[in-house]
């Protein structure tokens, strides 16, 4: 596989023709090596447009998913990310290089030790990945500028929203099957808060998720 070509065709072909066109993430898409956070045995389809298993019931998002994602965050030099669900750490790189630092939680430990190994070996030294639960809050280190939940809610929990700092940007898929959709949530004061959709997908839901209150009958 000629990977310089497949990387070139991924961010011509899915990426752009998905609104992404900050061309400082297109830059950093074409220039972070996404093949190695790809389990070995999915290498050639390290650029495809889908989603790849990575152990666990997980999966690797697709790149113009992740491309969009860091998008979106606006994200800036002094801003602290948290991200919820590291998966193979490629995402958390592409976080690290637009802001000051990451601290990235991931329920399992071996993916997170591997995506440890991966991210360091690339010379990102502002990533922290921990190994934990994140799926209904995060409070250690908080307030944060930016928060990203990678797996699927079916309900967002108060506690991301007050682990926010004013002004800063929530990405979570909320819903359940067949229905979910993005938003980013933005604090606008210590009481208010800004929503917008920015898209309807599927993505598979975190481990330990909350879920809503069911009527009884």
């Amino acid at each position: 596989m000629d990977i310089e070509r497949a990387r070139f065709n991924m961010v011509e072909q899915q990426i752009r023709t998905w609104d992404v066109l900050d061309p400082t993430v297109l830059a950093l898409l074409a220039e972070l090596p996404r093949e190695r956070f790809v389990p070995p045995q999915h290498q050639a389809l390290a650029f495809a447009d889908l989603e790849l298993p990575i152990g666990h019931g997980e999966v690797m998002l697709a790149p113009k998913m992740q491309a969009r994602i860091a998008q979106e965050m606006t994200l800036g030099p002094t801003d602290r990310v948290l991200e919820i669900g590291t998966g193979t750490g490629y995402l958390t790189a592409l976080l690290a290089r637009l802001s000051a630092s990451v601290l990235s939680v991931e329920i399992h430990a071996d993916l997170a030790q591997q995506a440890r190994s991966t991210i360091a070996a690339l010379g990102l030294n502002n990533v922290t990945v921990e190994t934990g639960d994140g799926a209904r809050g995060w409070s250690a280190g908080a307030p944060f500028d930016a928060i990203v939940i990678t797996g699927s809610l079916p309900v967002l929990p108060d506690a991301f929203q007050k682990a926010l700092a004013p002004g800063g940007r929530l990405f979570a898929i909320v819903g359940e099957r067949p229905v979910m959709s993005a938003r980013l949530l933005t604090r606008e004061s210590d009481t208010a808060f800004a929503a917008v959709t920015l898209f309807e997908t599927v993505v598979a839901p975190l481990h330990n998720a909350a879920q809503p209150s069911r009527f009884v009958f």
